[in-house]
């Protein structure tokens, strides 16, 4: 979650680095969404054209074997809260010309584990 030019598909990159995924990671903006695959499968999805859950359903970017690897989808706030109880949300904040903060928030007990791991990176980041 952000504004226009927060970072999202920045933020998209690393973690598709992250996953040992060597392709190159671009805004799926005008597909909707690209698939890569590494250690897990990344589902990038760019939901911004889209008005609500209703449009992300009926353009078929939820489906089953996104459950075999991880989904990021930039403004997420087009989706229903409902289909994705256990996500991990991160908001990114522009701070400055070249700064951002990061609020990152788990929904649900399974994302517990990734907020830990959060929160563990940080103290070693300070």
């Amino acid at each position: 979650m952000g504004p226009l030019g927060a970072g999202k598909t920045q933020f998209a990159k690393g973690f598709a680095t992250g996953l040992g995924i060597e392709a190159v990671v671009n805004s799926p903006s005008f597909t909707l969404m690209a698939e890569y695959e590494g250690r897990l499968t990344l589902f990038h999805q760019d939901l911004y054209r889209l008005a609500d859950a209703d449009e992300v359903l009926a353009g078929g970017l939820l489906d089953e074997r996104q459950d075999d690897g991880v989904t990021l989808s930039e403004w997420a706030d087009r989706l229903d809260e409902g289909l994705d109880p256990g996500r991990v949300t991160v908001a990114i904040e522009p701070t400055g010309e070249e700064r951002r903060e990061l609020a990152i928030t788990g929904h649900g007990p399974a994302a517990e584990r990734y907020l830990a791991a959060a929160r563990a990176w940080a103290g070693r980041q300070a």
